[in-house]
């Protein structure tokens, strides 16, 4: 199968696409989405483009809470995990939603609501991390580190 996108034409498989029964908040007729890797030379699922194919022009920037936030821990409820047909959280995949800004300090993600999906089945959730702190616009520079801080100070010191 092929679809036209903003990225180009974009050739699938059924077995490619992830499926939301559910849809995802404020997007519920939407349930069939192809993930693309931000950069297709690596095998980094850090970040990714997840792409509707119902609706091309709907496109959402995700990326692994765990690797911005090593100490994330989303609790699922028993219902979330046997709608993904999985017995153990730590066997799926989580990703959260990105808002881009046009200036990228202004940059959020939501811990609140991740995407929650079974590798094995290709289906997906999205939830709400009930009772817990995680919020719903996180800036992303929140998670920079000292020593990237310190890097990007250094960095904008050597600039002419």
């Amino acid at each position: 199968m092929t679809i036209e996108t903003d990225y180009g034409t974009i050739e699938y498989k059924a077995e490619d696409l992830i499926t939301f029964s559910d849809g995802l908040f404020g997007f519920p007729k939407l349930t069939r989405y192809l993930f693309m890797r931000v950069n297709e030379e690596e095998e980094d699922d850090s970040m990714l483009l997840m792409l509707s194919v119902e609706d091309p022009q709907i496109t959402f920037a995700l990326i692994n809470p765990f690797i911005i936030y090593p100490d994330y821990a989303p609790t699922l409820t028993p219902e979330e995990l046997s709608c993904l047909k999985s017995q153990d959280s730590g066997e799926l995949s989580y990703y959260a939603i990105c808002v881009v800004q046009s200036n990228y300090l202004n940059n959020t993600v939501n811990l609140k609501c991740p995407l929650v999906i079974n590798p094995l089945t290709r289906q997906g959730i999205q939830v709400i991390l009930g009772n817990s702190s995680y919020g719903y616009r996180h800036k992303l520079r929140s998670f920079l580190t000292n020593a990237d801080t310190i890097n990007d100070q250094n960095r904008s010191d050597n600039q002419c």
